[in-house]
């Protein structure tokens, strides 16, 4: 059995086509091509890209940000997605690994990551890669407009 051809790296304007149909897949929400490359432009936003045998598989995004209550910045890794075909592969592991160097070299010495509860396979993940659980809950709330 060989072993599949693997990369992390952060997404360039021609993964827009890839990023869209997987965010689709991910969470059912349909971005245009013009609202995916200005987001992709937002430096405040880091995204990576999984590529297996030379095809966007998955994505990471991460955003590095400042509080007035602590001296240094804080980031967070906010949505991370892999093709059901193309997991079990490291490439999880490999776009978090990817992050960490990303805000390491900015400065961050903390980062959060949000899963649900029952979403077991991602907190396997996360815990293998040193992150350690938190006591406390999330509130969500939809404004209408």
């Amino acid at each position: 059995m060989s072993v599949p051809n693997l990369l992390v790296r952060v997404a360039v304007k021609e993964d827009v086509p890839s990023l869209i149909e997987l965010n689709h897949q991910f969470n059912g929400v349909q971005r245009s091509k013009e609202e995916v490359e200005t987001d992709l432009l937002n430096t405040r936003e880091t995204i990576v890209v999984a590529v297996m045998e030379e095809r966007v598989v998955g994505f990471a995004c991460g955003q590095i940000y400042k509080s007035f209550c602590y001296a240094e910045h804080q980031a967070e890794i906010t949505e991370m997605y892999i093709q059901e075909s193309a997991r079990r592969n490291g490439l999880a592991t490999m776009m978090i690994e990817q992050l960490e160097r990303i805000f390491k070299n900015s400065g961050v010495k903390h980062i959060k990551i949000l899963t649900g509860i029952r979403n077991t396979n991602a907190i396997k993940t996360y815990e293998k890669a040193g992150y350690s659980k938190e006591e406390e809950l999330v509130f969500d709330k939809n404004l209408l407009c």
